[in-house]
């Protein structure tokens, strides 16, 4: 195969990359296993291989944990949970998970659990819709670099392939490190101008809700009375 066949196929394969349709998601609670098998039957077309996991028990336990992930609710996790695993898929390919953190935990504070003007589902809508609008400019700038890669070097050799396939793939990962850049620099603006995690709540709380606090250990020495 080719790379120009490659490209091609690269290009064709964008339109099967894994999504997952607002109005495909469930209705009602799930546990962890129809979690994991449901996130993994949507997106299961983005693993690198065919025997890849999208999302497992560990992973949701390690979301949990960092707070990423507000808990479930008996053991069973919500529509708004489903949505929040799909932001952390996409994020961490790109993103630290203190970053992630600090996008999350304003996103759960305020709308996690709550009807109002805007819940997590309406925005979950709002960015699908711009995500899908943009696929066809990837696609022709994903074209573009190829052509570049393909007029420095000609030659049907193994070498000067390997120079094409070598600045095609330097193309791509620039362009990741400049849009990887550009992320930090926003996450780090907002957190100078509102304060690094303002937001940082637990998830499941609620706005306002204060943290119980720790019983005070009760020391053995007994205090006298003053008269």
């Amino acid at each position: 195969m080719t790379n120009e066949d490659i490209v091609k196929k690269l290009i064709d394969d964008l339109d099967r990359i894994g999504t997952i349709d607002p109005d495909d998601l469930p209705n009602i609670d799930l546990y962890m296993e129809q979690v994991t098998g449901f996130i993994d039957s949507r997106l299961g077309t983005s693993a690198r291989t065919a025997d890849g996991r999208i999302l497992t028990k560990t992973m949701i336990n390690n979301y949990a944990k960092n707070d990423l992930l507000p808990p479930p609710v008996k053991k069973k996790y919500s529509k708004e949970h489903l949505l929040i695993l799909i932001f952390i898929y996409y994020f961490k390919h790109v993103m630290s998970i203190n970053d992630i953190q600090s996008m999350l935990d304003p996103l759960t504070s305020k709308y996690f659990g709550k009807n109002g003007h805007m819940t997590i589902e309406k925005l979950y809508r709002d960015v699908s819709a711009l995500e899908q609008g943009g696929i066809d400019d990837i696609k022709k700038d994903v074209l573009q670099k190829y052509e570049n890669a393909e007029k420095l070097y000609d030659g049907d050799d193994e070498e000067a392939e390997f120079l094409r396939t070598f600045t095609f793939i330097f193309e791509l990962s620039y362009d990741i490190y400049v849009r990887k850049r550009m992320i930090e620099s926003l996450i780090d603006n907002y957190n100078a101008k509102y304060g690094e995690n303002a937001f940082k709540k637990h998830s499941a709380r609620s706005v306002g809700e204060k943290r119980p606090e720790k019983p005070v250990k009760k020391s053995g020495i007994k205090k006298r009375r003053i008269k």
